[in-house]
């Protein structure tokens, strides 16, 4: 049996013992001076899931010891603080050290945790000397775990220098975190909610290039009659890999011509013209050493392999010819499209089959290649012509609410001004005046003698403005086909606007891009913190609510940091004012010119802000009245 490890430690307040029992199979806290055994808290050691220690700079020591039985949902969690008067910090460290390495040996021997070669149970210091060498997972596979991406620095670095906006972000948030928030815990809570984003980035940094056609990348060029060619080994490798018939004539004469001079003589030579899918002509110059090879076939078997496959029906070229049968009569084929020697269309066919090697080595998307021969269900969908099918029912589940106007009662819009005033017009005189209007016995006649139907709407084409007199426009007047004008070009505006994305200075509402920039980081980092609040706030862990009332602090400096960016624009708007002022006034004095004063065209301002961080602002009043509202219900005095 193991010596027993011992060390004073308090739990909920109360001075106790804490010790690791003899056989090493659980952790035993007994109260100072009492014996009986049901005031005990014993902890199995296979029930232990995770162990967290104050560092070694903290004042308290501290262990904490999560617990999560079979049966239970959700892990226990255990605080000692260890209170020895001669060495708290080395008892404490003993202890876990002790535990750490009886849970890596308990996980080692656990047959459910996948072993590397498929080893067996393994020792204690074996598991811990695995566990510190390991690396993360690479390849794809990590890619889809968000532990192992929220735990990648490099990752999370390279996506940061990438993403200029992401890393203010991110720099801004860890400025203003609150000080009971360690730098690993902000790290995980901040790229907890991103790993989609460092997933993508992860995918995209480890994307490869794929087969390509090399000869005709390479491209050899003269310099002062001299041949100039720079060629990598990649290149040679895709060479040899797409034109087998290369990697023979490489094999056969090299190192008897020296390898530089080899692929100097085959980029001139007949052959490279060949493979290429160029047609040779007699100025071409000759090269004995690759000519004997012109005639060589360079197919590596791969046109049987292809022919051998199953290829359905519905996409069979040549299923067309057997279908057709009997003599075939109109127009005479293209010589593109005869079955015939490559030297008839030496580029169509080359390509052709460089394409089929290439695409040879690429694994199918949609079809297993297992699947027996036959058009199986899957396969008929996909080639099924979508096109001419019918739009597919919508099967949508209605919601129906209820008293709607309290859900969105904050968000209600002032009526407008001409809502309002069709408001206070009357449905009776209205009509009496329009049947006053189009009264044969009161309208006035045109020059042929005829009712005279512009006279009676106001529409006067003579004139170029109506009468000032005039105080309510009848429909079809100037007035009133200006104003319809208006609104059309304002609704087509408007819909440009939401298709086509707001301007600059739209999207801007009159802040500066400096101004703007600060705003949209203050709203990030704002969000940030409410995130870690509700988390927090909803897990209901008693021990963390000195954590909770830290954060409510941050909320509140978050409201500074937004009244701030508002006081700030709201001083860069006056100063934008009084520059339009003194243009104006220098304009009047130096031209005599009176341009009208509108203070609304200068935007921005501290109520263009407020109206931007609306809901972020109605977010962090939610928070922290639920917050008072916790405090009230448990009895405590709200701040």
């Amino acid at each position: 049996m193991a010596p027993s490890i011992k060390g004073l430690a308090a739990y909920k307040k109360k001075d106790g013992m804490l010790s690791i029992s003899k056989d090493q199979r659980s952790i035993v806290w007994l109260p100072l001076g009492a014996r009986d055994a049901d005031k005990s808290v014993s902890i199995a050691v296979v029930n232990i899931t995770n162990l967290q220690q104050t560092p070694e700079s903290a004042a308290k020591v501290m262990l904490k010891v999560f617990e999560k039985s079979p049966d239970a949902a959700e892990p226990v969690t255990h605080v000692f603080n260890f209170n020895s008067p001669s060495n708290p910090r080395g008892e404490a460290n003993a202890i876990k050290d002790v535990l750490t390495n009886l849970i890596s040996a308990i996980k080692a021997n656990d047959a459910s945790v996948p072993k590397p070669n498929g080893a067996g149970p393994a020792s204690a210091a074996m598991a811990i000397a695995s566990a510190v060498t390991s690396k993360p997972a690479s390849g794809a596979g990590r890619w889809y775990d968000d532990s192992q991406l929220k735990i990648d620095i490099e990752l999370q670095q390279s996506l940061m220098k990438k993403d200029p906006t992401l890393h203010r972000t991110y720099m801004e948030s860890r400025r203003t975190k609150p000080d009971t928030i360690s730098d690993s815990q902000f790290n995980s809570q901040f790229w907890s909610t991103r790993t989609n984003i460092l997933r993508a980035h992860a995918v995209e940094t480890n994307q490869k290039r794929g087969a390509y056609n090399v000869l005709s990348a390479v491209k050899p060029r003269t310099v002062d009659g001299e041949l100039k060619l720079n060629i990598s080994a990649e290149q040679v490798s895709l060479i040899f890999n797409q034109h087998p018939l290369v990697k023979r004539v490489y094999d056969e004469n090299v190192p008897k011509v020296n390898e530089s001079d080899f692929w100097s003589r085959f980029f001139l030579s007949r052959l490279f013209k060949k493979l290429k899918g160029e047609r040779i002509v007699e100025t071409d110059s000759t090269d004995p050493t690759f000519d004997r090879y012109l005639d060589t076939k360079s197919d590596d078997g791969l046109s049987q392999r292809l022919l051998s496959t199953h290829i359905p029906h519905i996409i069979d070229l040549e299923g067309n010819e057997e279908n057709e049968g009997g003599n075939k009569t109109g127009n005479r084929k293209d010589f593109t499209m005869r079955p015939g020697s490559a030297a008839k269309v030496p580029i169509i066919r080359t390509i052709n089959n460089l394409s089929e090697k290439l695409m040879a080595h690429v694994p199918p998307s949609d079809v297993d290649p297992a699947d027996p021969i036959g058009m199986d269900e899957d396969t008929f969908n996909s080639l099924a012509l979508k096109d001419l099918q019918g739009d597919p029912e919508e099967n949508r589940i209605m919601l129906n609410i209820k008293e709607q106007s309290r859900f969105f009662s904050s968000e209600k819009s002032e009526m407008s001004a001409e809502a309002a005033m069709y408001a206070k017009q009357v449905p009776s005189e209205v009509l009496f005046e329009l049947q006053a209007d189009v009264d044969p016995t009161i309208m006035e006649n045109d020059t042929s003698g005829h009712l005279d139907l512009r006279a009676a709407i106001g529409v006067l084409e003579d004139s170029d403005s109506e009468d000032e007199e005039e105080k309510m426009p009848h429909v079809g007047s100037k007035a009133s086909l200006a104003d319809a004008q208006k609104q059309v070009l304002e609704g087509v505006k408007a819909r440009r606007t939401e298709m086509k994305g707001s301007s600059t200075e739209s999207s801007l509402s009159g802040l500066s891009q400096k101004m703007f920039d600060r705003l949209t980081l203050t709203h990030a980092t704002t969000t940030e913190f409410l995130h870690h609040f509700w988390l927090v706030f909803l897990s209901g862990d008693p021990d963390r609510a000195g954590e909770l009332a830290r954060m409510v602090e941050t909320l509140d400096r978050a409201m500074d940091r937004i009244n701030a960016v508002a006081a700030d624009a709201e001083r860069e708007r006056e100063e934008a004012l009084l520059k339009e002022k003194q243009r104006i006034r220098a304009k009047y004095d130096q031209y005599g010119i009176k341009e009208p004063w509108n203070p609304n065209s200068i935007g921005g301002g501290g109520k263009v802000v407020r109206e931007m961080m609306e809901p972020t602002i109605r977010t962090l009043q939610k928070a922290t009245k639920e917050y008072k509202k916790a405090l009230a219900a448990e009895g405590l005095d709200v701040p």
